[in-house]
Formats: C-alpha cells, structure tokens, sequence
C-alpha cells in the first residue's frame, strides 16, 4: 500500500482506536477514524454510562510512548489500596502494594478518551468522522458502508481494523461473511452507576483508595473524581430477589440500601433519582477467533476480547494491544498480511488468561477481601514480597504494576504457589519429625 495515499480505516474512536491512530500515523499512515455516536468532545454524555478507569502500568506504558502520559496524569488520583466498607464497624484498609507506595489510577474514561482524540487528530494524515455507523464490509476488497445522518455512505481502505468494542460491527461483519467463530459469556449480573458528591467542598470518602462494599452475592465500588465527587458502581444479579428490579419504589431503595449500604445513604443525596433513572449494564466476556481476515482486516482491544472490568485491566489491555500491533508491524517490515496473524499469535492466549483472572478477581472482590481469612493471606503475601524482593511478587503486582505478559503472570504465579506449598510441605515435615523424636525421648526415660 501507498502510505501517502491510501487511508487505513480504523473502526471506532474509542480508547484503543484514537491510540492506534497516533501509533500508525508516526509510522506515517494516512488514518480515517470512524466512529458511530457523535464527537464526544461536545460533551453529550450518555447518562449513567461513565465507569471510571483504573489505569495502571501498561496503560501508561502505552501513553508515555506517544508522550501522553504526563498529560493524562496532570488529573489522575492515585489509589493506592481498597478500602472495605462492612454492613457494621469501620472501613479496612488493605494495601495493593507490600511497600505501600505503588497505586492504580482514578481517571475519567471521557477526559481520556478526549485527549487521546486531540493526540490523534493533531498529527498530520489523521480524520475522525463521527455519527458513521458501520453497516457493511466487504473483507475481500476493503469496501465499507456507513449510515450517517445524510444518508448511507461507502469508503474503501487496504487494511480496516476494527476498534469498536464488545458490540464490534466489524467483528459481526466478519462473522456474516463466516471468517470467524464468537461466543459471548454473559455474568447473570449488570451494572448500575451511582455518584456520591462532595461534602463541604471537599471528598466524602477517603480520596486514596478504591472503596468496596463486599455483600457476598453482589458488591459496590467507588473511585474518586478530580471534581471531588465519587463514581459508584453497584455489581448486583440480574435476577432473582437480589437483582436490581426487585426493588421498585424510593422507600424500597431508601431501606435497601440504610440495611447494607449504611454509611453511603447520608452521603448520597441523589441515591433514589441515580438508581431510578440510570441504565444497568451487561457483562460478559467475548472471545473470537481468528482475530484477522485476509492478511487487511483486523480486531483488537474489546472488540476481539472483551473481558469484565474486576481487575480494572481491560482498558489497559486494549492500549497494551496497540503497542504489540505496532511492534509485529516492526519485525514484518509493515506487511499486514504477516503482521495481523503474528499478532493474534502473540496476544491471544494473553488476552485469556486476562479474561480469567478478571472473572476470578470479581468472587475475591464480592466474597473474600472482607474474610480475616483473605486479609492474614495479603499479609503473608506482602511479607514475602519484603523478604524475597523480586523473587516473589504477587499477582496483583505483575498484573498492575509490571508489564509481563499476563499469561506470563499466570504461569509464574503458579510455580511460586508450588514452591510455598513445597517449603510449607517440609517445615510440616521437620515439625512432626522433631515432635516425634521429643516423645521417642520421653518413652525411653
């Protein structure tokens, strides 16, 4: 292809998709970035649709390759542990790193979103046209149709990548045409957002940590805004008598939440209209496969696997997916038709492991943090980490603040719990060796 001339289409102007501009645009592409909805810098913000970002190391290892990361830190809040809220008694804290000093960061999903935009349109060869929803694809030739506003309209690309999210029209073109096989795996549970406003100017909530209330069945999170508000997030069944249905009247949320949310009632005031009128959203994880067609179509971030948020890793997995894109167009020479297969080769059973250990990260956010149990093992764990410093690290730490492969966590993780188990094994060992010499010395006096 003619880097001067032809436009590749990229899919959506999300997060992953304004990335991927300014990566392909320094290799000196020429990008079109579509997207469905409006400009979302005008600022019409879908209600209830705002689920704040966790970002952590290999998001901003993403940024700080295109010089971003300064810029979208300037209002980030750093969170360095959960605070876990009981029915009764005072909020825990539990720290995510054994130093203490390690953090995830709060940020606005739409101030992200906008600034990766700006980066994208500001570098020469780059448009985005929004209000265009993909309609048609023709994988062989590159030929995609639109509808906008106007009416329908069709533009041609040599390579379209498909950027566009779980609900990817790209990835259900594909799948029209029969050049992929999906599945789609619900939770039986959906999303609702809440906000807990400042108080007296300043936060409600302690600011540096991110905030659990863990129910067993269902939970609530709240992360921190540089407006000083907080962005709840209640994670409830989509049925049954738990789910967010069963309660239909304010007295029936008011006393709801006053039996399990006691201390967040006086601190939200818009509690009843935020749970009224803001949508509940569904998750799942989607997996595909291949993830390209042709050697010119392709997939990446949520649109080729989409996992659920209770590792705060999928926006960072996304941005990490554009930074191994651009690396397999560096060892194949910018040879999509090489580069597209090598990267589903590299980023597949990542993006696996990932898509499990978010589904295992939501039963120890909902069920186990608040167990004594739980907190005397981070203990134990932080210990080790002192002790053993770089030979044993947890996976929080390798999924949050290193940028391992995570199926690389995963597997490393392993083999550190097999040889605790080992050593454990033996000191157990030793133990009953030496209290049966002590009673072989008794009976012989």
């Amino acid at each position: 292809m003619n880097r001067e001339h032809d436009e590749i289409a990229v899919v959506g102007a999300g997060l992953a998709g304004c990335l991927l501009a300014c990566f392909l645009a320094r290799r000196g592409y020429r990008v079109a970035l579509y997207e469905r909805r409006p400009d979302p810098r005008t600022g019409r913000v879908e209600r209830g649709r705002s689920i704040n970002l966790a970002l952590s190391e290999r998001g901003l290892d993403a940024l700080r390759r295109i010089g971003l990361d300064e810029q979208v830190m300037a209002d980030a809040l750093p969170m360095r542990g959960r605070m876990i809220h009981p029915v009764a008694g005072e909020p825990q804290f539990q720290s995510y790193s054994s130093s203490g000093d390690r953090a995830i960061n709060s940020i606005s999903r739409g101030a992200l979103n906008n600034a990766l935009l700006d980066a994208a349109t500001a570098r020469p060869g780059v448009r985005a046209v929004f209000d265009h929803r993909l309609v048609g694809l023709d994988p062989a030739t590159g030929d995609l149709t639109f509808e906008t506003p106007e009416g329908k309209v069709t533009a041609n690309a040599p390579v379209v990548l498909g950027a566009d999210g779980a609900g990817s029209a790209v990835r259900g073109q594909l799948l029209a045409h029969g050049l992929l096989t999906e599945s789609l795996d619900f939770l039986d549970y959906g999303y609702k957002e809440l906000t807990v406003p400042p108080a007296g100017g300043d936060f409600a909530l302690d600011p540096d940590a991110l905030h659990i209330w863990p129910r067993g069945t269902s939970m609530m999170i709240a992360l921190p805004n540089p407006d000083r508000s907080f962005t709840c997030t209640l994670f409830w069944p989509t049925h049954g008598t738990a789910a967010f249905a069963s309660l239909g009247s304010p007295a029936a949320i008011e006393r709801h939440f006053a039996e399990h949310y006691p201390d967040l009632v006086p601190l939200a005031p818009n509690l009843v209209d935020d749970y009224q009128h803001n949508p509940v959203g569904v998750l799942g994880t989607v997996r595909c496969t291949p993830w390209q067609a042709n050697g010119k179509v392709g997939l990446l971030g949520d649109a080729a696997h989409a996992i659920v948020p209770f590792y705060g890793q999928g926006a960072n997995c996304a941005l990490e997916d554009v930074v191994e894109l651009d690396r397999c167009l560096d060892e194949c020479g910018d040879d999509w038709s090489a580069a597209l297969p090598l990267f589903q080769q590299r980023r597949q059973g990542n993006a696996e492991a990932i898509a499990r250990m978010a589904l295992a990260n939501f039963v120890e956010m909902r069920d186990k943090v608040a167990s004594p149990l739980f907190q005397l093992g981070r203990r134990v764990e932080h210990a080790l980490e002192r002790a053993l410093p770089g030979r044993y690290v947890s996976r929080y730490e390798l999924v949050s603040f290193s940028t391992t492969p995570y199926a690389e966590v995963a597997r490393r993780v392993r083999r550190q719990h097999q040889a605790l188990g080992v050593v454990a094994a033996g000191a157990a060992a030793l133990l009953v060796g030496a209290a049966g010499m002590v009673l072989g010395r008794g009976r012989r006096r």
